[in-house]
């Protein structure tokens, strides 16, 4: 795990060497071990034909010695590459290209890429198992390849303007070269609104974009710029499969993607969150480790109600770990809120990135690498809202004069909120009505969306558009994969709030403390078989990821598998309310929203209306103003 980073220009001046050490300096935090800069003019000496350069910082993981230090060469030195991420496979690959004359200089798993493309070009992209993000400068063929993993685990951004071409791993550095304008994306601020995160390929910047899950992206001299998606999904699922050799299927493919996860010349423990993803990846770990697992988890001694280190704890216990518990009072949690939001390279609001952010800290004074069980949700049907997809028919055949004159008015009047169990349970019951009541896209976005399109348009007035952005976006989404309701909303999220929210979340949180984070349920080949099983097998009887607590019931303590879903989560709403008031008031005050330019003060405070009356969830709502204001504060003036 790593930061890395590069330039081409085909035309002068060069971008000096300087400026790649500023692009590493702005990432050092991913890669405090060593540093690696490699430049080179393009033509014959003498030539004013353009100059290439890449740079490195490096986290070690596999083969510390300086010889594995990035940027790498093959046998000529006419390729040169910096990656970040892991190659599962590395190995095999190795033996392979060895037995064609290939000659390896480091034990780095990322050396397989150079040999691999002398090979076979961009198509290497599909032999690799891992999770990865690289750039690879051909310099017989004057190209660069910039290449991401399958699912978007390994950010990517970059920024060309015809003349020349940057990458990095994080948006700062990009603008740490000083070569980027920082004029804003208001598009893509629009969709912030919408979903808490910004989606590939935007970003926060118009100048700069985010290569996409999959995405390859060639850049041949003369400034072409070449993209294209090397994976995808199948699109149909399998016919009625076996249940009993399904289960074989999954358990076998998941344990050879924890098997490999485990690679590492470092030590590697395991975020346990005491659900159920967690809980089966330790239990393969243990398994296949054989020596007490280091795990680490959060606990909440001052509020309860958001407490599960009891059933982190209780894994670790049967599973025999080496068991760390983080205790998270208000006084931390506010300490972490801070350094989120100081840190956001653009605006990003999933709360659940503060107690992210602290496990991570801790988790790194003892291990390097972590595995995690982010994944399942999307490719097992975890979360409650894909059993909206079960339930809508139904609710539909319940008559529409009940519906409106009862059903409605009945919630509308009931408090709701994310604080209390029965609040929680109100907030999804509006939810879901409020979904129900939609056309299919407009549901599906109702489902996903944080601020209501009626309040979006009022808080960035944009002009007359054709459709909502937001509702534009999902419709995308779902036309990308054909298939039962249910695989086909667990798609929209794979392609989109996966790479975008969770992925991204996990990356910036832990590479802020310099520890690589594993996810073995997104192994591909894991992946692939999911979306091969139809939706319906996967919540047999309305339960959530029935199918992964029948495969896995035998791994884990007694009555485990019947839990409901549990994850590092945070008490917001008293966090807006305690610690973070004097920001939240300061920060959107109206005149100083006013002042900045960007929100309608107006909307502004209708939400911070909602958020004093208490009686609807409007949480996340405060939190993404809060966030999107502080960072327009921070880096949004240019």
């Amino acid at each position: 795990m790593c930061g890395i980073c590069g330039a081409v220009s085909f035309s002068p001046p060069p971008v000096a060497a300087d400026t790649l050490r500023a692009m590493c300096a702005a990432q050092r935090h991913r890669g405090p071990d060593d540093e690696g800069v490699w430049t080179a003019p393009l033509g014959a000496p003498g030539e004013s034909r353009g100059w290439v350069g890449l740079g490195h910082r490096r986290l070690a993981v596999i083969d510390p010695a300086p010889r594995s230090r990035q940027p790498l060469g093959n046998e000529d030195g006419s390729l040169r590459l910096v990656c970040n991420g892991e190659i599962y496979n590395h190995r095999e690959l190795r033996r392979e290209l060895e037995s064609r004359g290939h000659r390896f200089r480091s034990g780095s798993d990322c050396e397989v890429i150079l040999h691999l493309y002398e090979e076979e070009g961009p198509a290497a992209a599909s032999r690799l198992h891992g999770m990865f993000a690289f750039g690879l400068w051909d310099g017989k063929r004057r190209r660069l390849w910039l290449c991401r993993d399958r699912l978007g685990i390994k950010p990517l951004v970059y920024a060309g303007d015809g003349t020349r071409l940057l990458f990095a791993s994080e948006i700062p550095a990009l603008l740490a070269s000083g070569l980027v304008p920082r004029a804003l994306d208001r598009r893509a601020l629009a969709l912030y609104l919408a979903f808490n995160y910004i989606p590939a390929p935007a970003t926060a910047f118009l100048g700069i974009r985010k290569l996409e899950p999959a995405g390859s992206l060639i850049l041949e001299e003369g400034g072409r710029i070449a993209t294209k998606r090397w994976w995808r999904l199948a699109p149909e699922p399998e016919a009625a499969p076996d249940n009993v050799d399904l289960r074989l299927r999954l358990r076998r493919a998941l344990e050879e993607a924890v098997s490999g996860c485990l690679l590492a010349d470092v030590p590697v423990g395991a975020f346990l969150s005491g659900g159920l993803d967690s809980g089966i990846v330790v239990g393969l770990m243990s398994r296949l480790a054989g020596r007490p697992v280091p795990t680490f988890t959060i606990a909440y001694p001052e509020d309860p109600a958001w407490d599960e280190s009891g059933a982190a704890r209780r894994l670790a216990r049967f599973f025999g770990c080496a068991h760390h518990e983080i205790p998270l009072r208000r006084r931390d949690l506010l300490e972490a809120a801070l350094a989120v939001l100081e840190g956001s390279e653009e605006p990003f609001a999933d709360s659940s990135a503060i107690p992210t952010w602290i496990v991570s800290r801790a988790a790194a004074r003892h291990v390097k690498v972590v595995l995690s069980g982010d994944g399942g949700d999307e490719l097992f049907a975890g979360y409650r809202s894909y059993l909206a997809a079960c339930w809508r028919s139904r609710y539909r055949r319940i008559p529409a004069g009940l519906r409106g004159g009862l059903i409605r008015p009945l919630l509308a009047r009931l408090p709701d909120g994310r604080g209390t169990r029965v609040g929680e349970m109100l907030r999804r019951a509006k939810k879901f009505v409020r979904a129900a009541e939609e056309d299919e896209l407009a549901g599906l976005l109702a489902l996903k969306e944080v601020i209501p399109a009626s309040l979006r348009r009022r808080l960035v007035p944009s002009g007359p558009e054709p459709e909502d952005p937001a509702l534009a976006w999902v419709r995308g989404l779902w036309e990308r994969h054909p298939a039962d309701p249910v695989n086909r909303m667990l798609a929209t999220d794979l392609y989109d709030s996966l790479p975008g929210d969770m992925l991204a979340k996990v990356d910036r949180m832990s590479m802020a403390h310099a520890l690589e984070v594993r996810v073995p349920l997104l192994d591909h080949r894991v992946v692939e078989l999911a979306f091969a099983i139809p939706g319906p097998a996967k919540m047999r009887r309305g339960v959530p990821k029935s199918l992964l607590r029948e495969t896995f019931r035998d791994l884990l303590p007694p009555g485990h598998a019947r839990r409901p879903k549990a994850g590092f989560e945070v008490p917001l709403g008293r966090l807006l309310r305690d610690g973070l008031a004097p920001l939240v008031a300061q920060t959107l005050d109206l005149r100083r929203v006013r002042e900045q330019g960007l929100l309608d003060p107006a909307a502004v405070g209708e939400i911070l209306a909602l958020h004093r009356r208490g009686k609807t969830d409007s949480d996340w709502m405060v939190w993404n103003l809060l966030v999107l204001q502080s960072w327009m504060e921070r880096h949004g003036r240019g």
